[in-house]
């Protein structure tokens, strides 16, 4: 009996050839391109007088230089307006299918996949973009690649790649209050640092893993890449199939039933063996938020900034946030406060961030932007009545897309300024030059947003 982790049954069976001393030539199954990664590789493509090998198996979408407010009327942003009409050019020239600022399934691509149904277990899933992990929460082995990679998919339907190692990581336990996957992740990466998982694929695995939503899987599986990890993956159980059950271009009919015949082999043997294990106990997480610029910088809400004397680039985070070791984020004001990303754009999130603003009102001096991941969460949120909590509480929605999560957009935050943000990176500059970034949970945004400072969800919950 062969021991395999769901890792290496996916990779392998999707190896065309193995170089000798070299990387794998692997098949593709979804390719995934937006407008930012996309015109080059296109460019280059056209060059060699190709056209793209198998377009149906590629899907665009336009997300990170669309603005979020008045998506009828022309992008006012040069850069970002040729970025999106080149893209709905070349999509026509190769026949691809775009979901533009017109089309019902708009969003950004790590949200629109998984919610159509176009993601599913089993699959090789790229696109050039690093949070393609995302799709992992499927049981998918899904991760970026670079514009090189983009073409050589687009010629042929195959990458070459070095086979990464594999890492495990457990959660089991009961969740504290006010804890999300966002506050997991965080957790995780504090614990490995930000260039932990470098080399690696991560399973995520454990009964607290297993307890979680499919979006939560998503949210967990985005952020294996901020600790460096080539991608994550959670084995597709029941609750993944009920998820996928009916969605656009979900299997039907027959091939339904042979399809979960088929993925529900998709698991880790029980003797199959980790490059590298890690083990967490669900109860020892709180709600988190960092407080430098490294995702790995992430601390219990209510803890306090750590000494790292001896670490010159610790020092100059915390000069660049404003900040002092040993001092506490609770209490602290903040100016803008961010929901959305391929993060936490996802319904699940907006109704957390509802359910703790209802009844409350936005502080005055908060900027807030609500931005659904795609056109199917705005119309849940409307659906639902979410919009009318918003708005009562002094919140207004914006329209699907990146926005602030990266400064590609006309969303970004003032020099100086501190965002509490439910997007994924907190780098130097992530949301505008200068901008100080505080990665968080929706209930952690949520809690910023309607007392105008630092502020633990629980004490709100209660």
């Amino acid at each position: 009996m062969e021991n395999n982790t769901l890792f290496d049954k996916i990779w392998d069976s999707h190896v065309v050839k193995k170089v000798a001393g070299g990387p794998n030539v692997l098949y593709i199954d979804r390719h995934y391109i937006h407008e930012v990664t996309s015109p080059v590789a296109f460019g280059n493509l056209e060059g060699r007088g190709l056209k793209v090998l198998r377009p149906e198996k590629t899907i665009a979408t336009m997300d990170h230089n669309i603005p979020t407010e008045n998506q009828h009327l022309p992008i006012q942003d040069l850069l970002s307006r040729n970025q999106v009409e080149t893209l709905e050019e070349n999509c026509k020239a190769h026949g691809i299918k775009l979901f533009d600022l017109n089309h019902d399934n708009l969003g950004i691509v790590h949200v629109i996949g998984p919610e159509l149904g176009l993601t599913q277990p089993g699959m090789t899933v790229v696109c050039g973009d690093s949070h393609t992990s995302t799709h992992g929460a499927l049981g998918s082995v899904a991760f970026g690649i670079g514009t090189s990679e983009v073409e050589m998919v687009f010629g042929t339907q195959c990458i070459m790649q070095s086979k990464p190692k594999k890492m495990r990581i457990s959660i089991n336990g009961n969740l504290n209050k006010a804890v999300t996957s966002k506050d997991i992740i965080l957790y995780i990466i504090s614990k490995i640092s930000s260039s932990g998982g470098t080399g690696y694929f991560i399973e995520f695995a454990g009964n607290t893993i297993r307890n979680l939503s499919m979006e939560a899987r998503m949210s967990l599986c985005n952020m294996s890449i901020e600790c460096g990890a080539r991608g994550g993956l959670i084995a597709p159980d029941q609750l993944t199939f009920e998820y996928l059950k009916g969605k656009d271009y979900s299997p039907s009919g027959e091939d339904w039933k042979k399809k979960i015949m088929e993925w529900t082999l998709l698991k880790s043997d029980p003797g199959a063996s980790f490059d590298m294990e890690y083990s967490y106990e669900a109860a020892d997480i709180f709600p988190m938020i960092t407080y430098g610029t490294n995702p790995g910088m992430g601390m219990d809400i209510t803890g306090r900034i750590p000494h790292n004397n001896a670490d010159e680039s610790f020092k100059k985070a915390l000069d660049y946030m404003g900040f002092e070791a040993g001092e506490k984020l609770i209490g602290k004001p903040v100016d803008f406060v961010f929901v959305g990303s391929c993060t936490n754009g996802r319904i699940e999130d907006f109704r957390m961030f509802a359910n703790l603003v209802k009844g409350r009102k936005k502080a005055d001096n908060i900027t807030a932007w609500i931005v659904p991941g795609s056109k199917s969460v705005e119309k849940e949120i409307r659906k639902e009545g979410i919009v009318e909590i918003l708005e009562n509480s002094g919140f207004a929605l914006r329209q699907p897309g990146c926005s602030a999560c990266l400064a590609m957009n006309d969303d970004k935050v003032p020099a100086g300024n501190y965002a509490v943000s439910t997007s994924n990176r907190n780098f130097e500059g992530r949301q505008g030059p200068g901008a100080r970034t505080l990665l968080a949970s929706p209930l952690v945004a949520a809690a910023a947003a309607v007392t105008g400072v630092i502020t633990n969800p629980v004490e709100l919950l209660e």
